[in-house]
Order: C-alpha cells, then sequence, then structure tokens
C-alpha cells in the first residue's frame, strides 16, 4: 500500500527478459488512509463484483493515480504509450479468499486502457481462484525466466511484502510456490501504531527490542505453517492479538522473527534446502530482517541486487511478463504454485479503443 511501482521489459513471455527502467510513486498519506479503510471495507464482499460504501470511490482513484504514474514514466523516460505494446495491471488486493474462491483486486482495466491510449491486460488471478486455484503467488514463472541466468540450483526466490513469498526451483529447473507467512504488513502496522513511523528503517527499533519465545511459538504453531502446498493467505490472517501484551520494541523484535523463522521453515516442504535465497521487494531493506532470516535459515541469503536484478521493480517487471503471457495465452498458474488442477492462462484483455486514421 505504500505506492506504484512501475517497470519496463521487452519480453516474449517465455526466455527472453530485458529489463529497462524502472519507477516508484509513493501514495500519500490520504490515500494509504483510504486503501487501509478498503480492506476492512472489502470484508463485506461476497461476490467479487461488489463494492459496498465508497469502494468503487476508491477503485476510480487507485485507477486514475496508475495513469498519472504511467504518464509520469513515459515522460521521465521521453517515451509515448505507442512504444508501449501491453500494460500488465494488479491493482490493489483487497480481500484474498481462494477457500471461497474469492480474490479481489481494485482497479478498472478498461478505464485505465482508455486514460492512457495502452492496451491492458487486468485481473490476472481470478480464472485460477475460479477453477479451485489459490490465485497466488503468481510471480513464480517470471523468477523461472530469471532463474535461467542464475547458475546455482536449488534456488528460492523469496519476496516479502505484506506477507511473504517463495519460488523453489529445483535441479530439473521445476517450480514450487506458496505464500510462507507474514511479511511486512503485521510490522509495519505495529510499528506505524508506536511510532507513527510507516515502517521500521533497517530493523533498529526492532533490535533494540528482546524476543518473547512464547508468543514467537504461538504464532509458530498456527495450523496455516502445516497445510500442505501450495497455499496462500490474506493480509488479515494474522494479526497483532498476539504481541498486544509486548512493549513496543519487544513486539517488534518479536514480529521479525516470526517472518523470519516462516520464511526459512519454508525448507520443510522441499526434498533439498535452497542454496541461496534471493530476497526481493520492500523486506530486503531491513538489515536486521535479513540477519535473522539468514541466522535461520541453510544456505546463502543474498538480496536480488547481488544478482542483478532489481529488488523493487520485480513485481511489477513480472506482471509486465505476465501479460504477454496473457496475450499469447500461455499459463500463468501450475498445479505446483497455485494448487489449480492443470496449468492454466488468465487475465482479461482491455483494448484502448484507439482511434485508427
Amino acid at each position: 500500500m505504500d505506492g506504484i511501482d512501475v517497470a519496463l521489459i521487452k519480453t516474449d513471455g517465455e526466455n527472453i527478459v530485458e529489463c529497462g527502467p524502472e519507477a516508484s510513486f509513493e501514495f500519500d498519506a490520504d490515500m494509504r488512509q483510504k486503501l487501509t479503510q478498503a480492506m476492512q471495507t472489502a470484508l463485506q464482499i461476497k461476490h467479487r463484483d461488489e463494492r459496498p460504501n465508497g469502494l468503487d470511490k476508491v477503485e476510480t482513484e487507485i485507477t486514475r493515480a496508475h495513469a498519472g504514474a504511467v504518464e509520469s514514466f513515459l515522460q521521465q523516460n521521453s517515451l509515448t504509450d505507442s512504444d508501449i505494446d501491453i500494460i500488465g495491471f494488479h491493482g490493489q488486493t483487497v480481500l484474498h479468499r481462494p477457500q471461497d474462491k474469492l480474490t479481489v483486486q481494485l482497479g478498472d482495466g478498461n478505464a485505465l486502457a482508455k486514460a492512457t491510449g495502452i492496451d491492458v491486460v487486468y485481473d490476472m488471478r481470478a480464472a485460477d481462484v475460479a477453477a479451485g486455484g489459490q490465485g497466488a503467488p503468481l510471480v513464480p514463472v517470471f523468477h523461472q525466466a530469471l532463474a535461467s541466468q542464475i547458475d546455482t540450483r536449488p534456488l528460492a526466490f523469496v519476496n516479502i511484502g505484506g506477507i511473504s513469498n517463495i519460488t523453489y526451483i529445483n535441479k530439473h529447473n521445476e517450480i514450487t510456490a506458496f505464500d510462507c507467512g507474514p511479511g511486512n504488513a503485521m510490522l509495519d502496522d505495529w510499528v506505524f501504531k508506536h511510532t507513527g513511523k510507516a515502517f521500521d528503517e533497517d530493523g533498529e527499533f526492532a533490535r533494540t527490542g528482546q524476543l518473547n519465545e512464547q508468543v514467537l511459538h504461538d504464532y509458530m504453531v498456527n495450523p496455516y505453517f502445516n497445510q500442505p502446498v501450495p497455499k496462500s493467505l490474506d493480509r488479515f490472517d494474522f494479526t497483532l492479538k498476539g504481541v498486544e501484551h509486548l512493549s513496543p520494541a519487544d513486539g517488534a523484535r518479536t514480529l521479525v522473527e516470526v517472518t523470519a523463522k516462516s520464511i526459512a521453515n519454508a525448507t520443510n516442504c522441499f526434498a533439498e534446502p535452497p542454496q541461496d535465497w534471493i530476497i526481493c521487494g520492500g523486506g530486503r531493506r531491513n538489515k536486521f530482517l535479513m540477519q535473522r532470516i539468514a541466522a535461520n535459515a541453510q544456505g546463502i541469503v543474498t538480496p536480488a541486487e547481488a544478482h542483478d536484478l532489481n529488488g523493487d521493480a520485480l513485481e511489477a517487471q513480472a506482471f509486465a511478463y505476465l501479460a504477454v503471457r496473457s496475450l499469447k495465452n500461455l499459463p500463468l498458474t501450475f498445479p505446483n504454485t497455485t494448487g489449480v488442477d492443470k496449468a492454466m492462462t488468465g487475465g482479461v484483455l482491455a483494448k484502448s479503443q484507439k482511434e485508427v486514421t
């Protein structure tokens, strides 16, 4: 919920990935507050096209913000809409309940296509969820393409956003993926509640606290961790209730350990532990969290940049890649990544309706 990441790639949707410029456009405090409220409001949704209590207005604002981000990105890079073939538009997830065949991302693909003058592929999770899959994570096939440039096997890509997810690539280049557990969401919420800061920079606040082993244990016995893979989480499947009685610093320290241990424990689902854990997303910027992952995990733990990858841009790059795969009717999800019965494509194409002269 921090903002919008935009990245340009050139790809065939299969093996060729050439990464270009990227940029981030932060949401202001008002938009972040609206998105926080939207996630609470979305808990009322029973059918994915419902937009109760002003969610339709938030969706319009999100779409406009994305259109503005695309326009700014093109200007910054001296590009025009005719230079871009397709936009991969994820939108903002406000509800993810695959067990109810329900996933909701706010964002109007048709309005974005009209506003930018560029075709858009959006709603990439819905088809998988409707077919009984988890609808997440979606990026493993992109990780697999990037891994063709890296010799190490087994290999793991870990994205630490609000939730942490992992893509494991074995010696036969086969992928397995699932959500590991909490990522930054609980820690960010806790730090904001007690310090007013959006996040714990470098993990310095958490570093001053003491780990509460009992609270850690209580989090780690959550039934989710014993569920078979693939599996996925909603942002609110784990809550701050377990740390409410702790001091602010001790709560932060303990939440860091919950994230680190849940990532490291993903090894239990693999025949062999990864030799290299490539950490992507905002969590890799938390130095203390990176240290705790390394302390808990077998193998080397490195940020994406150690492999000439941009850890901030990877998700945006992935959805551009998935948009091209969608256009070519190639699979986005697989039995070993979302639990869907068979590999399947997804996404909806919104045409820009450019006038032909």
